[in-house]
């Protein structure tokens, strides 16, 4: 208890500014004054980051790179929050946000990366996949989406496609962002009980927790075989969306090697 009235006292000066301000008054029932800190901290941070992000695409841009970024991770474990902090403030110009609906008849027949590879970058551009190619790994087997051999056959193939797109100048980032089952039902029960929310909440959503195990054992098969490959995830502990953001923003400039001394 100390510890934290000791921490309380020595960031009053945060809690002060607008930031703590904020982060304090957008709790709803009670007030948790080392909560705001820690969200006004990591504030911060980030803004830092998104200067360093800035630098990043400028980069891109200047050198005509290619990159893609793979967000993946469990149903409400964050990736669409953690990607609206990485974009608001680099170009709209130069980055896409891809996140595929259901596959339509003819993108059911042709060979499955296809509908991917017509996402990719162009030269001095970045594209963030919101869920990926990997649906075949998990998403699509443990709800019954794909039969056993479309599964084995994306198993088979995902390391070779990875290695063609890396090896044709594509720069890859792979990321998954992971909860525990009691903070994917917390933030379950709180999209249900907001009305600006409510519509992200689907049937496979709906079917998540009881499936817990099922998305466990296929996502450490995913985990094996990009190992295999050479191309492995970075997995970001994400109970925490302020500070997995931070992680995540931290990650992508250690991975990818821009210009930090670049004029923005």
């Amino acid at each position: 208890m100390q510890n934290q009235e000791e921490y309380i006292e020595k960031n009053l000066d945060l809690l002060n500014s607008k930031k703590g301000l904020h982060a304090l008054l957008s709790q709803k029932n009670s007030y948790d004054l080392a909560r705001a800190i820690r969200h006004a901290v990591s504030e911060k941070k980030i803004i830092k980051l998104q200067v360093e992000l800035i630098k990043l695409q400028t980069w891109v841009i200047n050198n005509n790179e290619k990159v893609v970024i793979i967000f993946e991770g469990r149903d409400a474990a964050g990736k669409g929050g953690a990607i609206r902090r990485i974009i608001e403030r680099l170009n709209p110009r130069h980055l896409r946000v891809v996140a595929l609906p259901k596959p339509t008849k003819d993108e059911e027949s042709q060979w499955y990366f296809q509908r991917y590879v017509n996402q990719l970058p162009t030269g001095g551009e970045i594209v963030f996949f919101d869920r990926s190619w990997y649906n075949r790994a998990v998403v699509e087997p443990v709800n019954g989406f794909c039969k056993q051999s479309q599964y084995d056959r994306f198993m088979k193939q995902v390391n070779d496609f990875e290695r063609m797109i890396v090896e044709s100048g594509i720069r890859l980032v792979k990321i998954y962002m992971s909860i525990s089952r009691r903070e994917q039902a917390k933030r379950f029960r709180e999209i249900k009980s907001n009305p600006l929310k409510i519509w992200k909440m689907t049937k496979v959503d709906e079917n998540a927790q009881r499936l817990w195990d099922e998305y466990t054992d296929f996502k450490d098969k995913m985990f094996l075989n990009a190992k295999k490959g050479k191309f492995p995830f970075k997995v970001i502990k994400a109970n925490r969306k302020t500070t997995a953001r931070v992680a995540v923003i931290n990650h992508i400039l250690k991975t990818i090697p821009y210009d930090k001394d670049i004029e923005v």
